[in-house]
């Protein structure tokens, strides 16, 4: 398993999930804002393999804030 995990570029991963995340979102989608949140922690782990620590933050920032905006996105729930 940790081979497999090795052999995956996480930079090519990440592209596909922006580009997702954007369509989605551009598509009033909330799923996008999972998407993208998913993408954030790719990219920390990016930061953390690659010795740029600057990444981690921002991106944990980035995962609190589409966390906020999945919870305003959602349907709400009408009271019957």
């Amino acid at each position: 398993m940790v081979n497999m995990l090795q052999m995956i570029r996480l930079d090519y991963l990440s592209c596909i999930l922006t580009v997702l995340a954007t369509v989605l979102i551009g598509k009033k989608l909330w799923q996008g804002w999972v998407v993208a949140a998913l993408n954030s922690a790719v990219v920390c782990v990016i930061g953390v393999r690659t010795a740029q620590f600057g990444f981690v933050p921002a991106n944990i920032l980035c995962i609190a804030l589409y966390a906020t905006n999945l919870l305003n996105w959602r349907p709400k729930k009408q009271d019957q």
